[in-house]
This record gives structure tokens, sequence and C-alpha cells, in this order.
């Protein structure tokens, strides 16, 4: 239990301090590579920390405490490896499962369109249109581009805009990396941090992609716009990530970034810059928490 509690800590203290980072950043630098660097990081120290920097939980540390409470503590570990091992079976079969209905819906895309002829490539990229799926790449080896039929009949402007950022999340490895690293939880789905870290990973990923096709093809205003405008007919569908919408309400945050970026003092970089220090020394200096001896064998000793 202290273990579970020391290394979502750990992953909560670096993510914010992967925010600050984030925050201290200029609009159009890509920030992708923050959490690539945040999250691996939340992993490996406590893990690292267990077997080179571990200080045992002792009586001068916890007077009040009785030696039956570590006890008690100990009691709650089968309980907690039965939850984590559920919580893992839960996600691998729900990544199965996911993967099986996108693919099925996919090959029955592809199929359709061998029967009427759909178009292949829109705007110079290949494509696969779809009923509903999309905006969205996907793909582990070969990745492709989803657009749902709606897509195809938008302005052309608005057309290009969709298409080059699924095209950019393609060239990118997007789909992989979020794929890869997402399956982190599958190891440790009692990570609260790190749920959240993949979350702020993915909209990070997507300013970047937002900051690419904005540079290649036009002004931030009209992007900006036409998200908003397939924000409402993509609601219809359902949602893959990457994709040109993204996540549950990020989309704020993106047409934030955008539009009115926040620019940022030279104090207030600094400030941040000393709050990022201080908050790495914090979790250097904390070592990783294990149960004395004298507590994980109270049983023992205290038998005639």
């Amino acid at each position: 239990m202290l273990c579970i509690l020391y290394v979502n800590a750990v992953g909560l203290v670096l993510g914010i301090m992967g925010r600050m980072i984030e925050r201290s950043l200029p609009a159009t630098l890509a920030r992708r590579w923050v959490w690539c660097l945040v999250i691996p990081l939340s992993l490996f120290l406590p893990g690292y920390y267990r077997s080179h920097h571990a200080a045992p939980v002792a009586d001068a540390s916890f007077p009040a405490l009785a030696d039956g409470f570590w006890a008690r503590i100990d009691a709650f570990d089968p309980t907690i490896n039965r939850v984590w091992f559920i919580g893992s079976a839960m996600l691998v079969l729900w990544t199965l499962t996911s993967a099986g209905w996108v693919s099925h819906i996919v090959l029955r895309s592809r199929a359709g369109r061998g029967r009427q002829g759909g178009p292949a490539v829109v705007d110079g990229v290949p494509v696969v249109v779809t009923d509903s799926l999309g905006p969205a790449t996907l793909g582990l080896w070969r990745a492709s581009v989803l657009l749902p039929r709606w897509v195809l009949a938008l302005p052309e402007t608005q057309r290009q805009y969709v298409v080059r950022h699924e095209e950019e999340h393609r060239k990118a490895h997007d789909g992989q990396l979020l794929f890869f690293t997402s399956l982190l939880l599958i190891v440790v789905p009692w990570n609260i941090a790190l749920w959240w870290q993949l979350r702020r990973l993915s909209l990070a990923i997507e300013m970047d992609c937002d900051n690419r096709v904005v540079s290649a093809l036009g002004d931030a205003p009209a992007y900006g716009n036409m998200l908003l405008q397939i924000a409402q007919a993509g609601s219809r569908g359902p949602r893959l990530q990457p994709a040109l919408l993204g996540g549950v309400g990020t989309l704020e945050q993106r047409l934030t970034m955008l539009m009115a970026p926040a620019q940022l003092r030279l104090a207030q970089r600094l400030a941040l810059s000393a709050a990022v220090a201080a908050l790495l020394f914090v979790v250097l200096a904390m070592p990783h928490p294990v149960i004395a001896k004298s507590h994980a064998h109270v049983t023992a000793s205290a038998a005639p």
C-alpha cells in the first residue's frame, strides 16, 4: 500500500513539473517530448529507489502508531494484488475488444469501397473512407488515415485541414507513440498519476500537430473555426486517438493555445524554472518507503 502511494506521489510531482515546463515553452515548440521524458521517469525512479534509496518506516518516524497498524496494512496486500490483476485483465480485454471492433469497421469500409469505387486518395493523401469512424489515424506498422464520408462533402479548405492533420499524425507516428505508452497502464492500472500523464501526452500530441498544420496551410483563426465546426459534426460518431478532435474536453485548450497563447515574462519563466528545480529536489530527496523488519515480523517476535 505504501509503495502504491509513493509511486503515485512521485508521478504526481513529476507531472506537475512537466506542466510547469510546458507552460514555460514558446507556443510553437513541440511539447510531446516533455511527457515522453516524464512518463518513463515516473516509472523508473520508484523502482530504482526501492533498490538503492529505501528507508524503513520505524518507531522514530511514527511513534504514535502501534505495531499492529503495520500488520493491518500488510493484511490488505492480497486484496490489492487481486484488484491489480483484475484491473490489468480488464484493460487487456478492453484493448482487444476495441481493436477488433475498429478492425471490423475498417475492413467493412474497404470492402464497400471495392464494390462502390469510392475515392482512395483525397488531397494527395491515401485514405480509408468510413461511414462514421474518424477523422483519425489507425495502425501500428502501416498507419492509415481514416475519413468519415461526411468529410468529403466539406469545403475544399476545411477538407484540406482535416486531411493534413491526420497525415501529420501518420508521418509523426503519433498513433504508435500513444499505443505503446498506453500499454504501461496494463502493468500498473492503479497508477492514477500515469493516467493523468497519458492524457497530457495526448493533448501535447494534438497541440504539436495543430501547430504543424497551421504552419503549413494557413492562419490559426481559420483552422480554429474549422475545429469548432468539425467538433459538432464529428460528435455523431465514435472517436479514436490520435484524431482531429483529440480527447474529450481538450478542444478548448487547443483553441486557446492556437488563438491566444499565454505570453510569459522573463520573471515568470525564471520562477517556473526555480519551482521545477525545487520539485525535482523533493523527488530525489524522498526515499522509497519500506516497512521496517521489526514491524514486518511483529507477530513472530511477539510469539513465546
